[in-house]
């Protein structure tokens, strides 16, 4: 089927030259006049043409009673029917050549009925009609100056197409985006466009994003997502946006049951897997955050600072408490402060006071001059090591203005983000401190929590531009053995982690006791012997696994107890013999695994291995093609890092390899697509320099053709 689903459809729709009302009532508020006001109040030039029941002319336009009446080719229809109407006037839009269509109506897939909702969804795209909701509240085009809104009647900006480049806002709830756009414009941000999308039947975020791409009135992308549709699109779009060099920060509820069930009730959302979805997102360049202030406060810093540094930022204050405070903060969120220059620490400790601190954090103490303040600030931005400088101060009165004009005038032409937070909470502030800090070059805000936790996702963001570009190429793996639809025995995935590269221990697998002899008697004892068939998904359980087996004739009797074992725990499975291993070296248990998601592609999980994985459930999601230092720099953000180090009389562990051993499994989901499921549990790590080994693996494959 034909889909309207195109930068021209989206322009259509935006920025229409004719627009047409369907459902036009002469009734006072009703959802056609405040259309027809938006209209009037943004002074459209276009042709507007009303559809309605009563054929009496409205605010001295004539109104068509029949569809039909309706010239051929508007651009954009607005429906202003309740849910019962839509269908016949989407067919009806079709019929006439609309080129777009804004559903206003509640009633579809958010309340379950997704079959009406899918059926007019069909009826569009056959006709190659782009719809816009249902379900949605319209939209706001600050470029050209028009605003369609269901309940608001107000005037746009027109900035035009050479103005300041904004923030553009999309996202599903109407009502949330109206929160966004409050904050932001409080702020004194440009906003290019807010467009409400609803339960997305047909254009969706994905195609408001790869439009914005291209507008040269947008730099920042604010999207709030209850579901990404077309998941492989949407990454391919962000791709787009990362090299074009516009940032995209998106919040995505439903990590919690309830939390999907509250999605699922507002949009018809089917949410899919949280974790797989960060992780593709975030390696194709999305910032995701995980709080509404997150959102507004990343955005605005991306929108004044588009080019984040993967550094830490200076923090300067005149109180000793609060470099406590903030070390503390800081560490919280595992975001370093980087050390100062020694250049910039030796100018620094002449400029202050004896008793200040010329670290990082600086502590300038209460009574800082302007020089001091202004010089200062001014070192700060110009140190290589910093990425990023943070003011807290507390400000009050003349005093506070002047302190703050100090620091403005060290900021003067920097392009490295500034944020001052004003200590003292909701204290009111002076006239002159709101007005210089209006025109400084500098972020203001009054909450230093919440400026840091932005400063730490935005420089985690600098991190992750600069990451995209190490990302590992796989190579396909030579020598794999032929596998099979669904599980596979562990004999069988173990071959296929030695052709990638991964040590296993020395074995194979035996048919009978004799064939179990001569493996032994190849690798040397002590043994473990494990039952194999694919069937047989739990080993231990049904007691197919027998270890320390010291000697030939106690592998004759381990051999006979196996097979009664699993007769007796699991009658029906066939055993394809019995997989006689060299038993490994001791050392930390990790498990390695990977998942193709069936939405948002492969995703490597790692974390501590045996029952440990799922009794702390401490792990990291990375992409398939991080790198080695990205992969270490994961391992060492478990909560349990500690134990690469040494612990208790153990030695580190070989860090490097067990990073070598999860970029070749990386490498395999890359490679295999028929691939589903990788899991290695335990990869036992040794001491450093002496490897790893995958003790257990289990591969699953695609069960389909």
């Amino acid at each position: 089927m034909s889909v309207a689903r195109n930068h021209q459809a989206v322009a259509r729709f935006l920025k229409p030259r004719s627009i047409a009302i369907i459902g036009m009532s002469a009734r006072p508020g009703s959802a056609g006049q405040t259309i027809l006001q938006c209209l009037k109040i943004n002074q459209f030039e276009g042709a507007i043409h009303l559809v309605g029941r009563n054929a009496e002319s409205i605010d001295g336009r004539p109104v068509l009673t029949t569809m039909a009446s309706l010239p051929e080719g508007v651009d954009l229809a607005v429906l202003t029917l309740p849910a019962v109407g839509v269908r016949d006037a989407i067919a009806a839009c079709v019929e006439r050549r609309v080129g777009s269509a804004l559903v206003f109506a509640a009633g579809f897939a958010e309340v379950g009925e997704r079959a009406v909702q899918e059926d007019i969804a069909a009826i569009a795209r056959e006709g190659k009609l782009a719809i816009v909701g249902p379900n949605c509240l319209g939209y706001t085009n600050n470029v050209d100056g028009l605003l369609l809104h269901m309940l608001t009647v107000r005037a746009a900006r027109r900035d035009g197409a050479g103005a300041k480049p904004g923030i553009a806002i999309i996202g599903q709830s109407g009502g949330m985006l109206a929160h966004l756009q409050w904050a932001i414009e409080a702020r004194g941000v440009t906003m290019s466009y807010l467009v409400t999308t609803g339960n997305e039947a047909g254009l969706d975020s994905t195609d408001f994003l790869d439009y914005l791409i291209d507008d040269a009135a947008t730099r920042v992308a604010m999207l709030y997502a209850e579901q990404v549709r077309r998941p492989q699109a949407f990454l391919a779009a962000c791709r787009r946006a990362r090299a074009a060099g516009k940032p995209i920060v998106m919040l995505h509820p439903g990590q919690g049951t309830r939390a999907r069930e509250a999605v699922q009730s507002h949009t018809g959302a089917l949410v899919g897997d949280y974790g797989a979805m960060r992780t593709s997102v975030e390696r194709a360049g999305v910032l995701l955050v995980e709080s509404l202030d997150e959102l507004i406060d990343v955005c605005e810093l991306l929108a004044r600072y588009p080019n984040p540094l993967p550094l830490g930022p200076a923090i300067f204050t005149a109180s000793g408490a609060f470099v406590a405070i903030a070390n503390d903060f800081c560490d919280k969120l595992d975001m370093q402060l980087p050390p100062l220059l020694p250049d910039t620490e030796a100018t620094l400790k002449k400029l202050l006071p004896a008793f200040g601190n010329a670290g990082n954090p600086l502590d300038s103490t209460a009574g800082a001059s302007a020089a001091v303040v202004t010089g200062a600030t001014r070192l700060l931005l110009e140190d290589a090591n910093i990425g990023s400088v943070f003011v807290s101060f507390p400000l009050t009165g003349i005093n506070g203005a002047q302190r703050l004009g100090y620091i403005a005038a060290g900021t003067e032409g920097a392009t490295k983000p500034v944020v001052v937070a004003a200590l003292g909470d909701y204290r009111a502030h002076a006239p002159e401190i709101l007005a210089v800090a209006k025109e400084g070059n500098f972020i203001f805000s009054r909450s230093p929590d919440r400026s840091l936790r932005a400063l730490a996702l935005y420089t985690g963001y600098g991190r992750s531009l600069a990451r995209a570009r190490e990302a590992v190429i796989a190579q396909p793996v030579k020598g794999l053995p032929d596998l099979g639809k669904g599980s596979q025995p562990e004999w069988l995935g173990k071959k296929v982690l030695a052709a990638a590269g991964i040590p296993v221990p020395e074995g194979g697998l035996a048919r009978n006791i004799d064939e179990a002899l001569g493996v032994a008697a190849r690798v040397g004892y002590p043994l473990a012997l494990k039952a194999q068939a694919a069937a047989l998904a739990h080993k231990t359980e049904a007691g197919g696994v027998i270890l320390n087996i010291s000697g030939a004739e106690d592998l004759r009797r381990a051999w006979g107890a196996l097979h009664e074992n699993v007769l007796r725990a699991a009658p029906g499975v066939v055993l394809e013999g019995a997989l006689v291993e060299r038993m490994a070296p001791r050392g930390l248990e990790l498990m390695v695994g990977a998942k193709r998601d069936p939405a948002w592609g492969p995703v490597l999980l790692v974390g501590l291995g045996g029952i440990w994985v799922e009794a702390l459930g401490d792990v990291r999601l990375l992409p398939p093609d991080a790198s080695h230092d990205a992969i270490v720099d994961e391992l060492m953000r478990l909560r349990s890092a500690k134990l690469f180090s040494g612990f208790r009389e153990s030695p580190p562990v070989d860090i490097d390899a067990v990073a070598d051993a999860v970029a070749a499994i990386g490498g395999l989901m890359e490679t295999l697509p028929e691939i589903n499921e990788i899991d290695v549990n335990p990869l036992i790590a040794h001491a450093r320099g002496q490897g790893a080994m995958a003790v257990d693996a289990l591969i699953v494959t695609r069960q389909e053709s």
